[in-house]
């Protein structure tokens, strides 16, 4: 018999497997569609297509804003290659708590999720001062690409 030692393998853990792009075909994409530009999930905001050259590809140039930060990128394709398309998630929680700088959020299965930042500037400052309030707040958070933020947030509808 061979030595079994050699065929022992520890296998680590990992998430679900789930991708964080896809491919897409350039000529595909639209405008407010999602695109990766320079390794960031972007929304695209403008793009136009030039006309066959003498020498092969129509070019797609699109334009797109950072849908986490703001940014704005410029790129430039052939319109047959691929681009990364990100998996967008957006999810909506209840907010429980805010302690220090960090939102206490819980979904619709009563799962609590603590490690999501209250957002800088104007909407993390309402939302600080609406939780204040005492208002019942629905916090909407997007997820791509391992990042995610809370993005928007609405009055809880009242119960009847």
């Amino acid at each position: 018999m061979a030595d079994d030692s050699q065929h022992e393998h520890t296998f680590e853990g990992t998430d679900s497997g789930a991708s964080l792009t896809y491919p897409l075909q350039c000529s595909a994409l639209r405008k407010n569609a999602f695109v990766v530009m320079k390794g960031r999930p972007c929304k695209v905001v403008d793009m136009s297509t030039s006309k066959t050259g003498k020498h092969g590809h129509a070019k797609v140039n699109y334009t797109g804003i950072d849908i986490f930060n703001g940014k704005k990128y410029e790129d430039m394709s052939p319109s047959t290659h691929n681009v990364e398309v990100p998996n967008v998630k957006r999810t909506e929680y209840q907010l429980v708590d805010i302690n220090d700088g960090f939102l206490s959020l819980m979904d619709d299965n009563a799962e609590m999720k603590e490690d999501c930042k209250l957002p800088e500037g104007e909407l993390g400052e309402t939302i600080q001062a609406d939780f204040d309030e005492g208002k019942d707040l629905l916090v909407t958070v997007l997820t791509a690409m391992g990042i995610e933020a809370a993005i928007s947030h609405k009055e809880a509808p009242k119960g009847n």
